[in-house]
């Protein structure tokens, strides 16, 4: 069993089958409402350091599908600040296992942290208490 914590959209159907799947999986879920987290621009740059900037946005915000919100006119500082204005822009959903973060849900990806995780190396363990707390 491996601890998650998931940072959904309440009321999301797509996050609530996720959630589910991975329950059903045997692990424990610690979830949070993204919505309502107070992000500081490290704290969400964690989640998407390896993802292009367009990546970092919901598709399904309503300003992105109005073409009001332009992900690839973002930069790193204006993308964060527009994200912790209007979390609902923040792709969903944001993962943390171990001390590896994510935004999106990639079951393959998932599954090969968690595997990763069962066994954490001295390096993340050294780091446990920065994670968990960051």
């Amino acid at each position: 069993m491996t601890t998650i914590h998931f940072w959904e959209k309440p009321g999301c159907q797509t996050n609530a089958r996720q959630i589910e799947a991975l329950r059903s999986a045997g692990h424990e879920l610690i979830v949070h409402d993204l919505l309502s987290e107070k992000w500081t621009p490290q704290r969400l740059l964690d989640f998407f350091i390896d993802l292009p900037i367009d990546r970092w946005f919901n598709p399904n915000a309503p300003k992105v599908k109005s073409g009001e919100v332009v992900p690839s006119m973002f930069d790193v500082g204006s993308a964060l600040q527009a994200m912790i204005a209007e979390p609902l822009l923040i792709r969903s959903p944001l993962i943390e296992i171990g001390c590896t973060r994510m935004a999106g849900f990639n079951s393959v990806y998932v599954d090969g942290l968690i595997d990763s995780n069962a066994q954490p190396d001295e390096a993340c363990s050294a780091h446990q208490h920065a994670c968990s707390t960051s």
